[in-house]
């Protein structure tokens, strides 16, 4: 039987503007009004993605603007590749696949850390293949 957590609103954990500022420092935007546009934007994504247990005990995770950006998504009946994910992140936000690619690893690098490495080994199960680069893990796959 998993370990009950603590509820959210009594847990200490990173706010909204710290996390922010660690996503600033991660990705080296300029500044935190472009930092917090990105990440709201991979967020939203993201949040189109996931989907069950995972979804929940994630947004449990997250700051609390962080985690209503995240769960204001419907979830995708056809989920993402991990370069699928980019690939609408550029289309979505204007700009180029490189800069998607970039944003998405800035965010999901310190999402990862608020995850913790059992939850995201859950997500990362969950998720189609591509994202374990993302969230900043080498992906492994068998030999054909």
């Amino acid at each position: 039987m998993p370990p009950l957590r603590e509820p959210a609103a009594t847990r200490p954990g990173m706010t909204f503007h710290q996390m922010v500022e660690r996503i600033q420092y991660e990705g080296a935007y300029a500044t935190r009004e472009r930092t917090a546009d990105v990440t709201r934007a991979v967020l939203t994504g993201l949040g189109r993605q996931l989907t069950g247990d995972e979804r929940v005990d994630l947004a449990a995770c997250l700051p609390a603007e962080a985690a209503l950006v995240f769960t204001g998504q419907i979830p995708d009946t056809q989920p993402l590749t991990g370069w699928g994910f980019v690939k609408d992140l550029a289309i979505r936000t204007g700009g180029t696949p490189a800069t998607a690619r970039w944003d998405t690893g800035a965010v999901l690098a310190v999402v990862g850390h608020l995850a913790g490495p059992g939850l995201l080994d859950r997500i990362l199960t969950q998720l189609p293949s591509g994202y374990a680069l993302l969230f900043g893990r080498a992906e492994l796959s068998q030999a054909a």
